[in-house]
C-alpha cells in the first residue's frame, strides 16, 4: 500500500511517518518513507517550486512508492502535496493509494515554524529574504475533499497521531490480506 500524505510546512508529516515506521518496524511489517525534502536533494534536484515542478515532484515520488508497493513493503509518501489533481492521478495510476491529511492551522504552524519558512514568508513585500511560494501562505494548497484518513496534529498528540496511522494501516493491510485469502480459496 502507499500512503500519500499531504498536509503544510511543519504540520508534523515526517515526524508521524518516523514513528509509524518504527512501530510497524517493530511488529516486522516491512516500510519504506519516501520524504519530500530528502528526494528533492537526490533525485528531483532539477526542480524548482513552480506548479508544473512540484506536480512533477509528486509523480516521480509516486513512481518510485510504487516500486516498492510491488514488492510488498508499505510506503509512506511524507511531501506537502498541494495540488488534488496530481494527488488523484496517483490513486487512479496505482494500487492500493490512501490519501492521509495531515493537518494543522497556519497560526500553530507560524508559531511551530521548525524550518524558519513562515517567517521568511511573513517578510514585508520586497524584502530580499521574502519567501515566495510557500505554500499554504503565498502558495496554493488544495484541501483534499475525501481523504481517506484525516488527522489534526494540533488536535492530537504525536502518539495519538501515530497510533491513528498504524491502525489505519494493520485494518488495510488485513482487509487485503483476507481478500487475497479468499481469492485464493476459490482457485
Amino acid at each position: 500500500m502507499i500512503l500519500l500524505f499531504c498536509g503544510l510546512s511543519g504540520a508534523g508529516k515526517t515526524t508521524l511517518a518516523k514513528n509509524v515506521a518504527a512501530e510497524l518496524t517493530e511488529l516486522g511489517i516491512k516500510i519504506e518513507i519516501i520524504d519530500g525534502d530528502e528526494y528533492r536533494q537526490e533525485i528531483c534536484r532539477d526542480l524548482g517550486f513552480s506548479r508544473e515542478h512540484r506536480s512533477e515532484n509528486i509523480r516521480r515520488l509516486g513512481f518510485v512508492a510504487s516500486r516498492f508497493s510491488n514488492q510488498g513493503i508499505v510506503t509512506i509518501i511524507s511531501a506537502i502535496n498541494p495540488y488534488e489533481d496530481v494527488r488523484r492521478e496517483l490513486v487512479n495510476r496505482y494500487d492500493d493509494v490512501s490519501i492521509v491529511h495531515i493537518d494543522c492551522p497556519v497560526n500553530k504552524l507560524i508559531n511551530r515554524d521548525t524550518k524558519g519558512l513562515y517567517q521568511r514568508a511573513l517578510l514585508p513585500e520586497g524584502h530580499p529574504n521574502k519567501l515566495l511560494n510557500l505554500t499554504g501562505i503565498n502558495d496554493r494548497f488544495d484541501v483534499p475533499y475525501d481523504a481517506d484518513l484525516y488527522i489534526n496534529t494540533s488536535e492530537n498528540s504525536i502518539q495519538q497521531s501515530t497510533s491513528l496511522l498504524v491502525y489505519f494501516i494493520l485494518n488495510n493491510l488485513y482487509a487485503t490480506e483476507k481478500a487475497s485469502n479468499k481469492m485464493t480459496d476459490n482457485f
